[in-house]
C-alpha cells in the first residue's frame, strides 16, 4: 500500500496505515507500507491527492478494480473517510472485494458524539479508547465528555473522589489518540447550571444561587442548589480556576461551557437583579462574561441553547464567534423552528439529538431513531455546522455503553448523509463492526430490547418503566429522576407487564446464542446485565400488584425469589464494573438495595388510589 510521503507522519500517515493493515490482516491479507516512489511490482493500494475526488474537504473517490485500489482525496480528512469505508468493505467481503467506484462526501462538517461521565459512571481509559476507535469507523470527527465534577481537579478531591474522575494524564492520552483518528476531543465543563456536586461542597456553597433545596411542580420532587450565582464576586474566579487547569489537556480550539437548565436562576441571590433587568438579560450577560474568559484562553465557545431560546429577542445579541447547541430528545422535538431561530440571527449552531438510553436500561430506540433523523433533517435545512449525538446518564447512569452503540451508529449515518440512511442496515453493521458476531444475534437483540417497553403500552416522558421502576429512589428522598417508577404498577395492566417481561427474556436467550469476538465479549455481558435488570422492573411491578390485590402469600413467594435475583445482580454488576469504569458503582446502582429493602418491608410506597389517579384498569388492554 502506498501513501504520499508528505502526509503528517504521527497523526495521519502511520495511524491510517496501521488501521488499514489491521483490517487487511483480519481479512487474511498482509499489506506493506511504502511511500516515496510509487513503483512497486505488487502494489495493491494507492492513496493520492486528486481533483477526481468530490469538491469537499472530506470528499473521496474510492475505486476497486482489476489492478488494485485507488483512493483519491482532497485533504487529510477525505483520506480518513475513504480509509474508514475501505475498512468496512474489508470486514464485509474479506479479500474478495467487489469492483466498484464510490464518490462520497458528508452533509455535516462536524459529526460528533457526547458521552455523559458525570452521573455515576466514569469510563476508564481503555473503554474510551475502544469507543473512539469505533466512532472513527463511523466517520465521527468530534467527541465530547460531558463533565460536571468528574475531572480530577487537584484542589477539589473531596468533590469527585467518591465518583471516580478522569485525570489530566488520561485526557492527554485520549486527546493524542483522537488526533490520530482525525477526531477533535472537545473539552466540556458545565459552567452555570448542573453543578449540584460542586455546590454541595462546603467551601463552595457561598457561590450557589439558592441556599437549600426547593420543591418544584407541586412538590413532587426537590431541586437541589445547582446553579452558580452570576452576581457573586467569587463565581468567575472559581470558573477561571477550572478552565486554567482543564483546558491545557486538550488540543481542540473549541470549548463547551454548558450553561443549560439554570432552573435556580432568579430564585435566590440574583432575584433582585433578575427582577430589575429580566432573567433572560441576566443569563445573557453572564454567558457573555464566560465567553470573554473562553476567548481569552484561545478557544471558541460552545453552549447549550435551551435557555436563550426562551428569550428569542436576545438571540441576535449573542457573540457571533460562539456556537449554540440546539438540543432536544423527543421524537417530535421542534428542531425545525428552533434551528430557524439561530439561522435567522446568523448564530452558528449544531443540532443535538440523543440516544434516548437514559432511564431505560435497555434503550428507547423507537424514540431515538426518529429523534436522530428529525435533527439531521432540520440541521440540513437550516445550515447547521454540526450534529452532536448526546448520550446522557440521568438517574445514576445504570445503562451500559453497549446499549448506546446502535443509536451512535444511526446518528453517524444520518449526519454523514441523511438521504442515504437505511435503518435496515443498522443491525448487520452493528454485528459486523461492533459486536463482531457472525451469527447476527447480538445486534438483533440490542435492537429488539430497545423496543421491549412498547409491550407495556405506556408512555412516559424521557423514560421507560423498564428503566424507572427498578431505579426509582425512595420517595422520602424526593429525587427528580425515575420519581414515578413506584407508581407504574397501578397504571399498566398485568398482561402488558407479562408480555414485556417475556419479550426481554426471549432476547436474553438470543444474546446467549450469540458468538461475539473475545474483544466484544464485555459488550454482551453489559447487555445481559441491563436486560436482567429491566426484567426485574417487570417482576417488581407484578409483586406490587399482588400486594395491592391482597395476595399476601403470592407476594411473599415473589419477594423471596426476586430478592435473591437482585442480590445476585448486585454482585455481578459490581464484579463487572472495573471492566469498563473507574471508581465504584456506589453512585450508579444503589437502587438494587432499595428494591431488596422494599421486598423485605412488603409495603407499597404508593397505594393504588394515589399511584393511579386516573383509575386505570389493571385488566389487559
Amino acid at each position: 500500500m502506498w501513501f504520499p510521503a508528505d502526509l503528517p507522519r504521527d497523526t495521519v500517515l502511520l495511524p491510517l496505515a496501521r488501521r488499514l493493515q489491521s483490517a487487511a490482516n483480519a481479512a487474511g491479507a498482509e499489506l506493506e507500507l511504502i511511500t516515496g516512489p510509487a513503483q512497486h511490482p505488487a502494489l495493491s493500494f494507492r492513496a493520492q491527492r486528486s481533483d477526481q475526488a468530490p469538491e469537499h474537504p472530506e470528499g473521496y473517490r474510492l475505486e476497486i478494480g482489476a489492478r488494485g485500489i485507488i483512493l483519491n482525496y482532497r485533504s487529510d480528512a477525505g483520506l480518513r473517510a475513504g480509509i474508514a469505508t475501505l475498512r468496512q468493505l474489508l470486514r464485509e467481503y474479506g479479500r474478495r472485494l467487489p469492483r466498484l467506484v464510490i464518490l462520497d462526501q458528508p452533509d455535516f462538517p462536524r459529526r460528533g458524539v457526547m458521552l455523559d461521565v458525570s452521573r455515576g459512571r466514569v469510563p476508564n481509559l481503555a473503554t474510551l479508547l475502544e469507543l473512539v476507535d469505533h466512532l472513527a469507523d463511523f466517520k465521527i470527527n468530534e467527541f465530547q465528555l460531558y463533565t460536571e465534577h468528574t475531572f480530577a481537579y487537584r484542589n477539589y478531591r473531596p468533590v469527585w473522589e467518591e465518583w471516580g474522575a478522569l485525570t489530566g494524564a488520561e485526557i492527554l492520552e485520549l486527546d493524542a489518540r483522537c488526533r490520530q483518528l482525525g477526531m477533535d476531543l472537545v473539552p466540556n465543563q458545565n459552567s452555570f447550571g448542573h453543578l449540584r456536586s460542586w455546590l454541595a461542597y462546603p467551601p463552595l456553597r457561598r457561590l450557589a444561587e439558592t441556599a437549600k433545596p426547593w420543591p418544584d411542580q407541586g412538590g413532587a420532587f426537590l431541586r437541589y442548589p445547582a446553579t452558580l450565582a452570576p452576581n457573586h464576586p467569587g463565581t468567575l474566579p472559581f470558573l477561571r480556576g477550572l478552565y486554567d487547569e482543564l483546558l491545557p489537556h486538550f488540543s481542540s480550539s473549541l470549548f463547551n461551557v454548558g450553561c443549560d437548565e439554570t432552573w435556580d436562576l432568579g430564585r435566590g441571590r440574583s432575584r433582585a437583579l433578575c427582577e430589575s433587568r429580566g432573567k433572560g438579560r441576566v443569563y445573557l450577560d453572564f454567558l457573555t462574561q464566560i465567553h470573554s474568559e473562553v476567548r481569552a484562553r484561545g478557544k471558541q465557545m460552545m453552549f447549550w441553547g435551551d435557555i436563550i431560546l426562551h428569550y428569542p429577542e436576545l438571540v441576535a445579541e449573542l457573540p457571533r464567534d460562539l456556537i449554540a447547541l440546539n438540543w432536544g430528545y423527543d421524537a417530535r422535538h421542534p428542531f425545525d423552528a428552533e434551528a430557524a431561530t439561530f439561522a435567522r440571527s446568523k448564530v452558528p449552531f449544531y443540532v443535538c439529538p440523543g440516544t434516548s438510553t437514559w432511564m431505560t436500561l435497555i434503550g428507547r430506540h423507537d424514540n431515538a431513531l426518529p429523534n436522530l433523523r428529525l435533527a439531521a433533517e432540520a440541521g440540513r435545512a437550516h445550515g447547521a455546522s454540526g450534529y452532536l449525538n448526546t448520550d446522557w446518564g440521568d438517574g445514576g447512569h445504570p445503562q451500559p455503553l453497549a446499549v448506546s452503540y446502535l443509536p451512535f451508529l444511526a446518528g453517524a449515518a444520518l449526519s454523514w448523509h441523511t438521504k442515504s440512511y437505511d435503518e435496515k442496515l443498522l443491525i448487520p453493521v452493528l454485528n459486523r463492526d461492533v459486536f463482531a458476531d457472525p451469527t447476527g444475534r447480538i445486534g438483533q437483540a440490542a435492537f429488539t430490547l430497545g423496543h421491549a417497553h412498547q409491550a407495556l403500552k405506556y408512555t412516559a416522558h424521557n423514560v421507560t418503566p423498564l428503566g424507572a421502576v427498578i431505579a426509582a429512589p425512595p420517595p422520602e428522598q424526593r429525587e427528580l429522576f425515575c420519581r414515578d417508577g413506584l407508581k407504574y404498577y397501578a397504571r399498566i395492566p398485568s398482561a402488558n407487564i407479562q408480555k414485556s417481561l417475556a419479550d426481554v427474556e426471549s432476547q436474553l436467550q438470543v444474546l446467549h446464542r450469540g458468538t461475539p469476538s473475545p474483544g466484544a465479549a464485555t459488550l454482551r455481558i453489559e447487555l445481559e446485565l441491563a436486560a436482567r435488570m429491566a426484567a426485574q422492573s417487570c417482576r417488581f411491578m407484578l409483586w406490587q400488584q399482588a400486594l395491592a390485590a391482597g395476595k399476601t402469600g403470592t407476594a411473599q413467594r415473589m419477594a423471596r425469589t426476586n430478592s435473591a435475583k437482585l442480590a445476585s445482580l448486585d454482585q455481578e454488576f459490581t464484579a463487572a464494573w472495573p471492566l469498563r469504569n473507574k471508581g465504584t458503582p456506589v453512585k450508579c446502582s444503589p437502587f438494587l438495595q432499595w428494591r431488596i429493602a422494599d421486598y423485605r418491608r412488603a409495603v407499597l410506597h404508593f397505594p393504588p388510589d394515589i399511584a393511579a389517579p386516573e383509575r386505570r384498569s389493571l385488566s389487559a388492554d
